[in-house]
């Protein structure tokens, strides 16, 4: 409690001093002279669907034709593949079979890290001059990047303990305290609760940043590997986060086999 106590205040504090005005974002340039990554930005792509190369497929929805198709996409695993350990490619495929029911994201929880990056939605990043934020629209999902003393996971959680600093004009995220219940992707894509990511951030220009992640879990990989893809900026005139409140959506998924059926 006293933990979830300090987080709150901490968000408190970091969202006043930083959020703009709703409906705004903030321009590029500098901030306490690092680089102002302030604004709301969005992967475009298919990294949800499949981290990998991926042809197009029917989907599991086939009542809606295209609609309900998987689209086809170019990977984002430096080297093309995640190097699965045997036994774990073998639960990747498992989970694979059981998509979406099983999926984390079907089922409105967090999405983890590094897949609340790359998830089809945007998010917004409040930098101040002490901590950084980072707000998602999916499932309202929030953390806070510590940019002070390095702090130890207290308890492992869905989004975990992000330490921030700077190397240069790129900013550096070292996330561990990951409980190891979310998936990387829709093709089942997984790893424990022994994650270890390393996030970097680089802005490239007003409107584009470079986000890389290299992933370690020696439960699952047998080395460390790394994703890369562009982030963009949401341009538009009063760019805001919705309110993407997804639980009422899944509770059919969750709870429907426990309902009493007419006749039982």
């Amino acid at each position: 409690m006293i933990y979830q106590r300090s987080a709150r205040i901490a968000f408190a504090v970091v969202l006043a001093a930083a959020l703009p005005a709703r409906g705004q974002t903030s321009r590029p340039g500098t901030l306490d002279g690092k680089p102002n990554l302030n604004g709301i930005w969005q992967s475009v792509g298919t990294a949800d669907w499949d981290l990998e190369d991926h042809s197009a497929k029917a989907g599991p929805f086939w009542q809606y034709g295209a609609i309900g198709a998987i689209p086809p996409g170019k990977g984002v695993v430096e080297g093309g593949q995640i190097p699965y350990l045997p036994a774990a490619l073998t639960t990747k495929m498992e989970n694979a079979s059981k998509w979406p029911q099983e999926d984390p994201e079907a089922k409105c929880y967090m999405p983890g890290v590094p897949r609340a990056a790359y998830l089809p939605y945007p998010f917004q990043i409040v930098q101040s001059a002490s901590d950084i934020l980072f707000v998602y629209e999916y499932a309202t999902t929030n953390r806070l990047i510590n940019m002070g003393k390095f702090q130890e996971a207290g308890a492992d959680s869905w989004m975990g303990t992000s330490n921030g600093h700077w190397e240069g004009n790129t900013l550096v995220i070292d996330v561990t305290g990951l409980n190891g219940k979310a998936w990387l992707d829709r093709a089942g894509d997984y790893a424990t609760s022994n994650l270890h990511v390393v996030e970097r951030y680089t802005l490239l220009d007003a409107d584009h940043m470079t986000y890389e992640a290299t992933l370690e879990d020696p439960k699952v990989f047998t080395r460390p590997w790394k994703i890369s893809m562009p982030l963009y900026r949401r341009i538009e005139k009063d760019a805001q986060l919705l309110d993407f409140k997804c639980v009422p959506f899944s509770e059919e998924l969750l709870y429907g086999k426990y309902k009493k059926h007419t006749g039982d």
